[in-house]
C-alpha cells in the first residue's frame, strides 16, 4: 500500500493507492506545525477505507523547508569563510530589484554579519594549498559561535570545489562541537562563490528545522504502520530521511515538483508517449505553479526563494501569488490588484466563514461556479452570503456592484496566470500551440480552459482527482542521486575524452549512493553547462559520446533560447552534472470499465449560476460534455465555457478542446 502526502499553504493533499484501490482525501494544512495536518491525515485516509493497521509506504512532498526560508525563520546560523570574504553575501551580484529607485532597500543577508566569521586559509584557482588553516583559529571561532547561542554553522571557502581539505577539518571540528554543519564543497561543489555561499547557507539555516520535522513525522509515521518514508526533492527524485535532513535545499520547491511528476506519468499512460509535449498548471490556494516539458522535464540552476540564490538543480517551475485564496484588493489609485498575499487556510477566503477578504474563490463563489454541497466532498461547508459581502466592499470601492467586482478579479487573475505561462513557453522558444495544458490543482480547472484560449492552445487535460495530484505525483517519483563538479575547459577533441573520464568519476559517486538505498541504476544522464568563450551565463546541454553531437546540441540550445548561435566560436564547458536514477515501484491507473449498453448517460443533476452541474463520478469513458458545465467531484470543480468542449478517456481523464 501507498500513501503520497503534499502539504501546502492552504490543503493537505493524501492519495492512498492499494492493488488497484484510489482513495483520497484533503484537509485544512496546520501552519503552527505541518506535521499534525499530515499526521492527522494519514491516521484518517487509513481508517476511512478499513486500513488502520495496514503497513504502508509513505511519500512526502513538503512546504517546510521554503517556509522557513521565506520568513527567515531558520535556525541562528553562523558563516565561516575565508579572510577577506566575509561580505560576500551582502554583496552579492549588486543586481538592482529597482532600476530607476536611487534608494532601492538591499536585501537583508540571511547571516547577519557579527556572525560571520573568517579563517586565514587560502586555497588558488588551480586547486593549490596557499595557506593552511590553523586549529587553534578555528576553535576560537568556534567558541564564539558557542557564547552566541549559534546552532548551525556553514563553511564556504574560496575554490574547496577543487579541493575541499580545508572546509572538512573545520566541518569535523564544529561537529565535535555539536553543531549542525553544511559545506559548500558538499552541498554545492562549483564556481561562482556569491551563489555558493548562499545556497549553504539557506541549507544550514533550514536543515536543522527540517530533520526535527522529518524524525517527528517519521516516528508517528512508522506507529501508524509506515515501512518507508521518503520525500519529495526539487527535481522530482526522492529522498530518504537523512538525505532529506541534511541536504533540505534540495526540497524547497518539493510539492511543486511533485505536482509535475504526477502530470507527467499521467499524461504518458493517457497519450501512450514516452515524451509527452505538456505545459503543466497547478493553481492552489496559495499560488500557481507552471511548467514545460517538451518531452521531457526541463532543468534550472538559477532560483531565488525570496531574495536569496539557490543553484543547486531544481526543476524549472515559474511561481506566482495567484491562487483561489489570493486576496483582491484595491489600490490608492483605484486599480485593483489580486495577490500576492494569501488568505491561507485560515482565515481564508471569505465563503470559508472565518474572514471577510475577498478572494479568487470568494468571485468563482459569487459567480456560481463553486457549490457549497459539493466542495471538499461536502465536509467543508461554504458560505456563499459572505463571498457576496466581501465583493460588494470591493465593488463599493470601484463603483460597480458585486458580480461586476468578482468577473474583474477572474480576468486579473487569469491574466497573471497567462503571463506566467508566456515566461515557460514564448519567452523561450516554444509555441503553445505545440503542447497540452494539463490542469490541476483545486482551483486550476475552473481557469483551464480560459487561459487555453487566450494562449491558443488546442487541447486541455483535466486529469482524475486533479486536487491532490501533487500528492499522487510523490508516489511516481524515482530515487534520483546527482552529482555535479566545475570543469572549466574547453569541449573540444584535445579535452573530450578527460570530461567523460570525469563524468564517470561522478556517476560511480552517484551510483554508490543509490545502493545505499538498495537500487541500482536504471537510467544515467550526462550533462555539462557551457558558453561560448567570453560570455558569462551557460545553457546545460547533453554530454554525448561524439563531440561533435556535443556540440550541435549547444548551438540548438542557444539559438532556440536567445535567437542566434556561432558554430565557428570556441564552446567552453563550465560544469559537469551527472545524475543517477533508480525506480521504485509505483502505482498505475487503471482503465475504467465502460458504460453497459442500456445504461442511462450521465445528466446534469441541478444548475448553478448558468451552469450545469455534472458528478464526475458519474462520467464513463467516451462521455462527452457540453459547453457551460461544471465538473465537481471531491476535491476540485472544473469548468467548460462557452466554445469548450470536453471528452472522457480510458482513465477517466476529462482531454477539451475548442468547439469546431
Amino acid at each position: 500500500m501507498f500513501i503520497g502526502v503534499d502539504t501546502g499553504g492552504t490543503f493537505t493533499d493524501l492519495v492512498l493507492f492499494e492493488r488497484g484501490r484510489f482513495a483520497t482525501y484533503k484537509l485544512p494544512s496546520t501552519p503552527s506545525n505541518f506535521a499534525d495536518g499530515v499526521l492527522k491525515g494519514v491516521q484518517t485516509l487509513k481508517e476511512r477505507n478499513a486500513y488502520e493497521h495496514a503497513a504502508f509506504q509513505l511519500t512526502h512532498s513538503t512546504t517546510v523547508a521554503t517556509n522557513a526560508l521565506l520568513e527567515h525563520k531558520g535556525v541562528k546560523t553562523g558563516l565561516i569563510t575565508t579572510q577577506g570574504f566575509r561580505d560576500v553575501l551582502a554583496i552579492g551580484r549588486q543586481a538592482r530589484s529597482e532600476l530607476y529607485n536611487l534608494h532601492a532597500p538591499c536585501p537583508e543577508p540571511l547571516v547577519p554579519r557579527k556572525w560571520r566569521k573568517e579563517i586565514d586559509e587560502r586555497i588558488s584557482a588551480e586547486g593549490k594549498i596557499l595557506i593552511a588553516p590553523d586549529p587553534a583559529a578555528i576553535q576560537k571561532v568556534l567558541d564564539q559561535f558557542k557564547k552566541a547561542g549559534v546552532e548551525s554553522i556553514a563553511i564556504c571557502f574560496l575554490f574547496s570545489f577543487l579541493k575541499p581539505q580545508h572546509e572538512k577539518l573545520v566541518a569535523r571540528m564544529a561537529r565535535k562541537e555539536g553543531f549542525a554543519v553544511s559545506c559548500s564543497s558538499e552541498v554545492l561543489p562549483e564556481f561562482r562563490e556569491f551563489e555558493r555561499c548562499s545556497t549553504t547557507v539557506a541549507n544550514s539555516m533550514v536543515a536543522p528545522i527540517m530533520t526535527r520535522y522529518l524524525k517527528e513525522v517519521a516516528i508517528e509515521a512508522r506507529a501508524m504502520g509506515a515501512e518507508s518514508f521518503r520525500v519529495v526533492s526539487s527535481c522530482g527524485g526522492t529522498l530518504n530521511q537523512k538525505e532529506a535532513g541534511s541536504h533540505a535545499v534540495q526540497t524547497l520547491l518539493s510539492g511543486p515538483a511533485a505536482g509535475v511528476i504526477g502530470a507527467i506519468g499521467l499524461a504518458k499512460q493517457a497519450f501512450q508517449t514516452k515524451t509527452p509535449k505538456l505545459i503543466t498548471f497547478d493553481m492552489g490556494g496559495t499560488s500557481t505553479d507552471v511548467a514545460l516539458v517538451d518531452g521531457a522535464v526541463e532543468f534550472s540552476s538559477e532560483h531565488k526563494i525570496g531574495s536569496s540564490p539557490i543553484s543547486i538543480p531544481m526543476m524549472d517551475i515559474h511561481t506566482v501569488g495567484a491562487g483561489g485564496g489570493s486576496v483582491a484588493f484595491v489600490d490608492g489609485g483605484g486599480a485593483l490588484h489580486v495577490g500576492p498575499e494569501s488568505a491561507g487556510a485560515r482565515p481564508g477566503p471569505a465563503c470559508y466563514g472565518f474572514s471577510a477578504l475577498p478572494t479568487v474563490s470568494d468571485a468563482n463563489c459569487l459567480l456560481g461556479r463553486l457549490s457549497s454541497a459539493t466542495f471538499c466532498g461536502g465536509e467543508m461547508p461554504l458560505y456563499p452570503e459572505r463571498s457576496k459581502v466581501a465583493m460588494q466592499k470591493l465593488g463599493d470601492q470601484m463603483h460597480c456592484s458585486a458580480k461586476e467586482a468578482a468577473e474583474g478579479v477572474i480576468t486579473l487573475v487569469n491574466a497573471r496566470m497567462e503571463r506566467a505561462i508566456r515566461v515557460i513557453s514564448l519567452d523561450r522558444g516554444h509555441d503553445p500551440r505545440d503542447f497540452t495544458l494539463v490542469s490541476f490543482g483545486g482551483a486550476g480547472g475552473l481557469h483551464a480552459c480560459s487561459l487555453a484560449s487566450a494562449l491558443s492552445i488546442p487541447r486541455v487535460m483535466l486529469p482524475l482527482n486533479p486536487g491532490v495530484i501533487s500528492a499522487w505525483g510523490a508516489l511516481n517519483g524515482c530515487v534520483r542521486q546527482s552529482r555535479s563538479l566545475t570543469v572549466m575547459q574547453s569541449i573540444d577533441a584535445s579535452s573530450f575524452n578527460k570530461l567523460h573520464a570525469q563524468s564517470k568519476i561522478l556517476v560511480t559517486k552517484a551510483e554508490q549512493a543509490l545502493r545505499k538505498d538498495g537500487l541500482r541504476a536504471k537510467r544515467t544522464t550526462l550533462e555539462v553547462s557551457a558558453h561560448y568563450k567570453g560570455q558569462s551565463f551557460e545553457l546545460l546541454v547533453p554530454l554525448y559520446s561524439s563531440l561533435q553531437r556535443t556540440l550541435n546540441a549547444f548551438h540548438e540550445a542557444h539559438k532556440k533560447r536567445f535567437g542566434f548561435n556561432e558554430v565557428d566560436r570556441a564552446v567552453m564547458g563550465v560544469t559537469l552534472r551527472v545524475s543517477v536514477e533508480g525506480q521504485l515501484p509505483t502505482p498505475q491507473l487503471a482503465k475504467l470499465k465502460r458504460r453497459p449498453k442500456g445504461e442511462k448517460r450521465f445528466s446534469a443533476y441541478a444548475t448553478l449560476g448558468g451552469y450545469s452541474l455534472i458528478e464526475r463520478d458519474r462520467l464513463a469513458p467516451d462521455d462527452v460534455l457540453k459547453p457551460q458545465s461544471l465538473i465537481v467531484e471531491q476535491y476540485s470543480t472544473s469548468l467548460i465555457p462557452k466554445g469548450w468542449i470536453g471528452c472522457v478517456d480510458a482513465y477517466g481523464h476529462i482531454l477539451c478542446e475548442p468547439q469546431s
